[in-house]
Order: structure tokens, then C-alpha cells, then sequence
């Protein structure tokens, strides 16, 4: 039966770049050949990454959904092994109700196993916790060769290492184990506040971080005049009470998109407009409450198909991280040119990341404050700003988040990565992506 190439797309719909074929990998013990000589292998999960990271335009996509087994589950410890597809959230329908939680998670559930590895995933606990890889024990590695490594830090740890956060270049993850946390209920202890500027922003980092395992910020960048920037800091932990257990939230269905909206109509008057309701949702300065995980950790998940609200053209995802200093410049001037350009964002995640180093060679986030947002895809105008952001975070010494990426030039991902070489050494013979025939463009040698 022929695959629909064309459903397998990123999360910002651009760019289109197909496949030429698609394999669903069913079984672990029966593998489709990853050595064909005429195209290049790619696994692909759920397409939650934003660019093309995911997308392997002319080769194969291996599509590992299909790998959605639970192999074991040691409930005195709180490892789990699975097959690389299970999602996060088909994990969390199993260990929540027993008392366990995720180490770490993204802003969305619909991300497979294998993602998380592949492009390290950091939540609103990074400053605690670090990323995903560094709650992975294990996992086996099929190459293209017909290898099958079993990789951890302590065996074939080299490979182990290039392979959390290496997008999947490394070859096919089958299954992988990792350590979950333990948790009273299924409920967050939750407390916003607006906050007018990002001193204030900062200021309650410092006094949260020690205290709270989960700090995030939603922001305005438009409406916070001199200020730079103004939104809702979010601090929670996991509820302690125990009793609540035995009354788990009510899961809500989930609407769907209905249609595309053009992209004209995210401009700056409706982003303003938006922000400023949002901003203003709150009318106290701070509320406190308990509130089911779901709402904290994964509010857009609520809404299936949200990408579509940015119309048929897509839209890119652009995260940042840059050193903290005394005067915050680079920041500060990441938000004055998304201002000066007009190019606002509805949906806009300021948060610091923590010191603890991910094992991943390749791992993007760093100690600093990093910024995230999305841009209706405008065509010029908006891939000159991101650009013009680039410039910004190169001088600064930060980095952009390759699994968002849908248009960093080659000169600039070097410049983020300079261990990209390292790392080159480590890519399947057999495997690419449209994203790193991009980003290794005339590197000559090392690029694989």
C-alpha cells in the first residue's frame, strides 16, 4: 500500500520538504534494511519538531510510531523501559496513576521517546533537573552496518553521548530506559505572578529557582514599554498531599483546529492585542492554587492542530539561549528588534536555564536565560529578523535550538556548535536530514 509522503511534515509546516518514501519500523527484531545505497535514513516520531530537523526531503523517513511497547517497569526504583515510540503522553496515562512523573518534560506530551533522546528535551525544571539525557540509563542502537549497540554512560559511551541530542543521525534507537520521579498526586502546587520588566523577571528567578522545581514565564514583548518586557512568571511543585491522590483530575477532551487562518492576520495589532488581554487575565498580582498537571505542563496541547491558527505558509519557532550578565544587553536587544520589526508573537516562553551539564555532546541548552517564540511566516521580513537575532546571539557566545530550526545558516549553526565536527564523526554513513545537509553546506570534509 503506498505511504502518504506528504503527512509527514514538521510542527511549523516549513519547509516542504517530503520524503521520498516512508517505512513504519513495526518490529524490533525484523528492521527494514538501513543500508540502502540509494537514499539516506532519517527515524521520524510524531513531527512535533518545528523546522526540518525531522524531514529528510528526497530520502527515507523511518517511521518508529509503529515501536510503542512498554518493556518493563521497576516500581521500587522508578526506571522504565520502552520501545522508541511510545509517546510521553501514553507514559504519563500509565505512571501518573501509580505515583510517578516524567524527569523532565517539554510543553507538549505528543513527543515519542526516541525524540526526547534525539533532541534532549528540557522543561520548566531544567534549572533543577537538566534535560532529559541526563535521566536516560540506557538504550540499543541499530546501525546501518546491522550493529546493535547497547549504549549507557558507561558502555559504548562515546556513541551514548553523540546520541542524546544528536537528531537522530546516529541511527535507530529501538528502545531506551530512563529513571522517572516519584509524586504524591496527579496536582500541581501553582502560584503566577505578573511581573512589569525583565528585572523583575530575573528578580524572581533568583528568589524562585531554589525553591520551586518548575519556573517558567509567558511574555509580552510589545506591550512592555521601557520595561523590555512584561508577562506572567509560573512557579509550581508537585501537591504533597497525599489524600488527593484518590481524586485524579477529570480529563477534558481536546477540541481541533477547525481550518487554516491566513497568516495576515497575525500581525502586530492582533499580537498586541492578544498579549494585552492575556496580560490582564490576571487582575491580581499574584494567585496561588492547585491545579492538575495537565493545564500546568501542557496548555496548548488542549487544542489538537494549534500550528494550523498560523496559516498554510507555517510559521518558525525561534529559541535562544545567552549568558547572563550584569546588564543583560544581548536580551535586551533581541527584544527591541522584534519591537522595531513589528514581527510579534502570541505565544512567547522566557525561562533560565540551570548549570547541570546534559551527557549529550550535542545538547543545546547552556546556562542563561533563554527566550522562545513563534513568527507567522512573512516571507523576507521575517527571515531577515531571525537573522538579524542570529547576529545578536553569535556575538553574545549563545546558541539557537537546532530541533526548532528551520533557517539558521550553515555559518551560523557552526559558530553555535563548534563541536559539530566532533560530533560528525559519530553520524550514521546511512542517515541525514534535510536540516544537517543545510547546516553542513561547504564544510568540506567532516560533514557526513
Amino acid at each position: 500500500m503506498p505511504v502518504n509522503t506528504s503527512a509527514y511534515r514538521s510542527w511549523g509546516r516549513y519547509p516542504d520538504a517530503p520524503p521520498a518514501d516512508a517505512i513504519p519500523v513495526r518490529w524490533r527484531d525484523n528492521l527494514p534494511a538501513l543500508d540502502r545505497p540509494d537514499t539516506t535514513m532519517l527515524p521520524y516520531g510524531y513531527g512535533r519538531s518545528y523546522g526540518d530537523s525531522c524531514l529528510n526531503e528526497g530520502g527515507t523517513l523511518l517511521d518508529t510510531r509503529p515501536l510503542n511497547r512498554f518493556l518493563a517497569f521497576d516500581d521500587v526504583a522508578g526506571v522504565l523501559r520502552c520501545e522508541a515510540g511510545v509517546s510521553l503522553a501514553e507514559i504519563l496515562a500509565v505512571i501518573v496513576p501509580r505515583g510517578w512523573f516524567l524527569p523532565v518534560s517539554p510543553g507538549t506530551k505528543f513527543v515519542s521517546v526516541a525524540g526526547a533522546i534525539a533532541n534532549d528535551i528540557h522543561g520548566k525544571n531544567h534549572h533543577d533537573a537538566g534535560t532529559f539525557g541526563c535521566h536516560v540509563t540506557q538504550f540499543e542502537l541499530v546501525r546501518s552496518d546491522g550493529t546493535r549497540r547497547i549504549c549507557s554512560p558507561d558502555t559504548d559511551a562515546d556513541l551514548f553521548r553523540a546520541t542524546i541530542g544528536g537528531l537522530g543521525l546516529t541511527g535507530l534507537i529501538t528502545w531506551a530506559e530512563f529513571r522517572l520521579k516519584p509524586i504524591a498526586n496527579a496536582y500541581i502546587a501553582e502560584e503566577l505572578i505578573r511581573f512589569e520588566s525583565l528585572d523583575e523577571f530575573l528578580a524572581l528567578t533568583a528568589e524562585s529557582d531554589a525553591d520551586y522545581e518548575y519556573t517558567v514565564s509567558w511574555a509580552d514583548c510589545l506591550g512592555a514599554g521601557a520595561g523590555i518586557v512584561r508577562g506572567q512568571f509560573m512557579r509550581g511543585n508537585h501537591d504533597t498531599f497525599k489524600a488527593r491522590a484518590a481524586y485524579p483530575p477529570k480529563t477534558g477532551g481536546s477540541v481541533r483546529f477547525p481550518l487554516d487562518i491566513p497568516g495576515s492576520l497575525i500581525n502586530r495589532k492582533t499580537v498586541r492585542a492578544f498579549n494585552t488581554l492575556y496580560y490582564w487575565r490576571q487582575l491580581p498580582k499574584r494567585i496561588v492554587r492547585v491545579v492538575p498537571y495537565g493545564p500546568f505542563f501542557y496548555p496548548l496541547d488542549a487544542i489538537l492542530e494549534w500550528n494550523r491558527g498560523y496559516g498554510p505558509q507555517g510559521f518558525f519557532q525561534y529559541q535562544l539561549v545567552v549568558p547572563l550578565t550584569d546588564r543583560n544587553a544581548a536580551i535586551k536587544e533581541v527584544f527591541r528588534r522584534i519591537r522595531a520589526a513589528g514581527e510579534g508573537s502570541p505565544v512567547v516562553v522566557l525561562k533560565t536555564f540551570g548549570t547541570r551539564q546534559s551527557p549529550g555532546l550535542m545538547s543545546f541548552p547552556a546556562p542563561g536565560i533563554t527566550l522562545a517564540m513563534d513568527f507567522a511566516n512573512h516571507g523576507a521580513k521575517t527571515l531577515d529578523l531571525l537573522e538579524s537575532l542570529d547576529a545578536v546571539c553569535r556575538d553574545a557566545g549563545g546558541r539557537v535550538y537546532p530541533a526548532k530550526d528551520a533557517r539558521m545558516s550553515a555559518a551560523s549553526f557552526q559558530a553555535y556548535f563548534p563541536q559539530w565536527r566532533e560530533f560528525a564523526a559519530y553520524v550514521d554513513p546511512h542517515f541525514s536530514s534535510s536540516f544537517w545537509r543545510r547546516v553542513t553546506a561547504n564544510a568540506g570534509e567532516g560533514a557526513a
